[in-house]
């Protein structure tokens, strides 16, 4: 009988039964609606602080201080404030929500103290960061929204560089992959591939999530290949090399620089609506403040954020090309098409895996799973008939 691709991409979804397919699709719909309700909390986080004045109290305490430590220390003031009233929102969003569906089984204690370790860090970046964005509007007059690609670059760039040495340390533990098979296939894939020994790593993503993932970050001399404590447990020895592949694709292809120049394009098209709409929607808020005053910041970032939504399917569209060529780089080089669709199964059960085009193209960060196993499928059927053709 002659292999189907069709009919075997239909049985590899369908393994995961019924139930685990309708809990798949109310979360990722669940998760559909978060979005909106984080929008609302924002909007109302925003006018909380506008209204308040908190800022503007700052703002007058620290007159006398140059421009730069009175400006950077409102940001920090008001990233700090955010994240506390919005804290409530989080730990619904962040935990109780994984929680119900299963895909966490951090105890609360720690994720609150990672919460609070990632306010902190999260102020202090984005407080550097907006230093930059207000120092730019002073110089740069009406044509800092064009500016702020450059800077939203370097500050994705220099986050990239410095996460995994400095950020992603904090938060989880990185370890070379324990001795053994799995340890002797990828380290024979990571010369395949020239990748440096100790950039091929493990790490305990089980302390915070369920999920069976792996990832690539970092550039230059910090780049890495990491593999979830989860996806080794779960995984077969041919499922770890598939799914190593598809992260080496990531990194030999460079993907990373196509994310930092879609993060230019996004930056300045971001601000340059932001600098058109602003005294709009800060007057809608009761705010005085202009574009270029720091005690604003609440206004920009919530027009920020708005505009970021609607820019999300374009960012989507460009991180699932990215994944189907890291994809078609496994299949090329590991050749584990079967093995490769089992993996895309199990992270089905948090990517509910056959929505509908409208849904992926608006919200999936990554193609569907049901499309990934069928071009694997059909990567199979095209080698079996090479090889019959020999």
């Amino acid at each position: 009988m002659a292999f189907d691709p069709a009919a075997e991409t239909a049985r590899y979804i369908d393994s995961l039964g019924s139930e685990a397919l309708q809990k798949a699709a109310s979360y990722e719909t669940a998760s559909h609606w978060l979005l909106l309700g984080g929008l609302v909390v924002a909007a109302i986080v925003t006018w909380i602080i506008v209204r308040s004045g908190l800022l503007e109290r700052v703002s007058a305490k620290l007159q006398n201080r140059v421009w730069a430590l009175r400006t950077g220390l409102i940001c920090l003031t008001f990233f700090i404030v955010s994240a506390v009233i919005s804290l409530p929102w989080s730990i619904y969003q962040d935990y109780y929500f994984e929680k119900s569906y299963g895909r966490t089984s951090q105890p609360f204690a720690d994720f609150l103290s990672q919460n609070v370790i990632g306010i902190v860090l999260s102020g202090f970046l984005g407080g550097l960061f907006f230093l930059g964005v207000y120092a730019l509007i002073r110089r740069a007059g009406k044509s800092w929204w064009l500016w702020s690609g450059g800077l939203a670059a370097f500050a994705a760039a220099a986050t990239i560089l410095l996460s995994p040495v400095l950020i992603e340390p904090i938060f989880n533990e990185y370890k070379p992959v324990p001795e053994g098979p799995v340890r002797t296939a990828l380290l024979i894939m990571a010369d395949e591939a020239s990748i440096p020994h100790d950039r091929v790593l493990m790490f305990d993503g089980s302390r915070q999530s369920n999920n069976f993932t792996a990832n690539v970050s970092g550039v230059f001399g910090s780049a890495r290949i990491a593999i979830s404590d989860v996806a080794m447990k779960q995984a077969s020895l041919d499922e770890v090399k598939a799914v190593t592949g598809h992260e080496i694709g990531h990194y030999v292809l460079g993907h990373v620089w196509r994310s930092v120049l879609v993060i230019i394009f996004i930056a300045m098209l971001g601000f340059f609506l932001a600098d058109r709409v602003f005294n709009r929607v800060a007057a809608l808020f009761g705010s005085k403040a202009t574009v270029g005053d720091p005690e604003g910041l609440p206004i920009l970032l919530l027009i920020v954020s708005v505009l970021g939504i609607f820019a999300q399917p374009v960012i989507n569209g460009v991180t699932r090309m990215g994944e189907s060529e890291a994809d078609a780089y496994s299949l090329r080089t590991v050749n584990l098409p079967d093995a490769l669709a089992a993996a895309l199964v199990k992270t089905a059960e948090y990517r509910y895996p056959r929505p509908s085009a409208l849904q992926e193209a608006i919200f999936y960060s990554h193609p569907s799973v049901e499309k990934r196993v069928r071009r694997a499928m059909e990567w199979k059927a095209e080698q079996q008939q090479k090889a019959g053709a020999l």
